[in-house]
């Protein structure tokens, strides 16, 4: 069971009063499991998209549900988040749901292995500890469980911040634009580990990028203006198909 967007919608309003169609998607399923990158320029309304994914945003209409399965779409174990509160979304999300940032917003007073352990605090379960040294093990930082962020290198930040978006093997895993703070070394080592770790605990995963050498490598690739309709395809932005061909 998978990720059904339908009929999603989100315009916001200019300061001349006027109306911004920023996200306008019809459909988009991601499947239990698949990792998808999705292309798009700055501004062009990628992260709009995700936090509405996620349930930080609420949609002006349309619906994002969780554990959609195309054999049964009426399956009553399918969660449509536009149906929930803000209350309700939060605690979903925080069960079903990893989220990388560009920037690894760790909280600076927090060792490694504490802002791992914290992303269990909104979930209601109690912390898995062996759980959370294991994803830092994970990602190469053993020798680093009790150091604070300041310590660490820009790398080593976003390396924790991928383990803690995998502290509660959620279903889905949102990454926006995660190594686009980093150095090229940097970004491939942590594109490998967000991989691996989704595989680990069977996340799907949805990497937005404009770096066409990291969409690349995974195995499907989307354009935001392809899928978005608020969004017309320009010829300086590639289609899909032209960065598959590339590989």
């Amino acid at each position: 069971m998978g990720l059904l967007i339908h009929k999603l919608k989100k315009t916001y309003v200019a300061p001349d009063a006027s109306s911004v169609p920023v996200i306008d998607i019809p459909e988009l399923y991601i499947a239990d499991g698949e990792q998808v990158a999705l292309i798009g320029t700055s501004g062009s309304g990628k992260t709009t998209l995700l936090h509405m994914i996620a349930g930080i945003l609420a949609p002006d209409r349309g619906n994002v549900v969780f554990g959609y399965d195309p054999q049964t779409p009426d399956s009553a174990s399918a969660v449509d988040l536009t149906e929930l509160s803000e209350a309700q979304r939060d605690i979903f999300r925080g069960r079903n749901i990893g989220y990388i940032f560009q920037t690894h917003h760790l909280l600076p007073g927090f060792t490694a292995l504490e802002n791992v352990l914290l992303a269990m605090s909104f979930t209601g379960r109690a912390h898995d500890r062996a759980w959370a040294q294991h994803l830092l093990v994970q990602v190469g930082l053993s020798d680093r469980l009790n150091y604070k962020p300041q310590k660490l290198s820009v790398g080593q930040q976003q390396r924790v911040a991928v383990a803690r978006a995998l502290a509660n093997r959620p279903k889905l895993v949102l990454a926006d634009e995660p190594t686009g703070a980093l150095d090229a070394t940097n970004a491939q080592q942590v594109l490998d580990l967000i991989r691996k770790l989704c595989m680990e605990v069977g996340s799907s995963l949805l990497l937005v990028s404009h770096d066409l050498d990291i969409a690349r490598q995974l195995p499907r690739v989307l354009t935001l203006t392809e899928i978005n309709q608020a969004n017309a395809p320009s010829a300086a932005t590639p289609s899909a198909a032209a960065v598959a061909s590339s590989r």
